[in-house]
């Protein structure tokens, strides 16, 4: 499954990004999408297919699950 997270900060991006490369996950790093709003105005796009709660870190401010172009909102750090 495809997923978008966003971030509190650009550090937190970064630092996430390496924690999913350190998983062998392919991970991209993009302006987020002008219809998702974020602190930092990054985000990190992969694909993952087990547990998302796994995904999910204190730099995390949102994630996204990506189907046909439409964003789902699965997480939501309050």
């Amino acid at each position: 499954m495809l997923y978008l997270a966003t971030f509190f900060t650009h550090c937190g991006a970064v630092k996430y990004q390496k924690h999913l490369k350190n998983q062998s996950l392919s991970v991209e790093l993009m302006p987020v999408p002008r219809k998702l709003s974020s602190s930092c105005g990054i985000s990190a796009r992969f694909v993952y297919s087990g547990d998302i709660r796994s995904m999910i870190s204190e730099d995390v401010e949102s994630l996204f699950l990506i189907e046909k172009m439409n964003y789902t909102l699965v997480y939501k750090n309050v």
